[in-house]
């Protein structure tokens, strides 16, 4: 099976690529499971001329996003899984805003409304620069991270630029040069413009993303016994 994942997926926004949908489904492959998925998008790259424009997009996606009750009609974002992951990702945001990230929205505390249990605030964070806490170590919270970039090249050294490497996604309007991205992403896994879950597909990562493949058939080879006999044919025989 696969061993280690955890991950700091990149989800690549290429010039060309439609902004608001982008931005908009980025923000719900980072926010699932209130952020607590291994291979969550949690760092989108965006061309420098479109940070703003993008740190707008995704402040209003988020803000779009109801923390409460899991039972409660509407609530988009539950808890996190303990007050142990609770306090990691308020230690982390806070590194976030003292390494001098941009806070977007969200930040430290519960939502407004909440006062117990482990309720983290729909965060987002722009200019944030590729040494920051925020951008390598994984926050399993529901936190982003906008990080610009000035030329193609730049965004794939940035992608590259992580201890993990379980996922990545890339948005273009020009699929060749998605794929000519995507070939170049040190991941296990690359999704390009969002498509739809594939289970027969091999699922497991690079580095610290550990090693080994669930799903289809490689997951299948995992649970299979290999038996080796040396010897079984005469010397020389082929």
């Amino acid at each position: 099976m696969a061993h280690g994942l955890g991950g700091k997926s990149p989800n690549i926004l290429l010039p060309d690529a439609d902004f608001p949908r982008s931005v908009e489904l980025g923000i719900a492959r980072c926010f699932g499971n209130s952020g607590q998925s291994c291979s969550a998008a949690t760092r989108m790259l965006v061309p420098l001329e479109r940070q703003d424009e993008v740190a707008d997009l995704a402040a209003k996606a988020a803000a779009a996003y109801k923390v409460d009750s899991p039972s409660d009609d509407g609530t988009m974002l539950g808890p996190l899984v303990s007050q142990a992951q609770f306090g990691k990702v308020q230690r982390l945001i806070r590194m976030g805003i003292d390494e001098g990230a941009h806070l977007v929205c969200g930040g430290l505390g519960r939502p407004e409304g909440l006062n117990r249990g482990f309720y983290a605030r729909p965060t987002v964070f722009a200019d944030v620069q590729p040494d920051m806490t925020v951008a390598q170590e994984e926050i399993f919270g529901p936190a982003l991270v906008i990080m610009p970039y000035e030329r193609e090249e730049d965004a794939i050294r940035i992608a590259n630029d992580t201890p993990y490497g379980l996922s990545a996604y890339v948005q273009s309007g020009d699929l060749a040069r998605a794929q000519r991205v995507a070939r170049r992403i040190r991941a296990g896994n690359v999704h390009i413009n969002y498509p739809p879950l594939d289970r027969g597909a091999p699922f497991g990562g690079y580095k610290r993303s550990g090693n080994g493949r669930e799903w289809g058939e490689w997951g299948l080879s995992e649970f299979l016994e290999i038996k080796a006999v040396m010897g079984f044919f005469p010397a020389g025989a082929s």
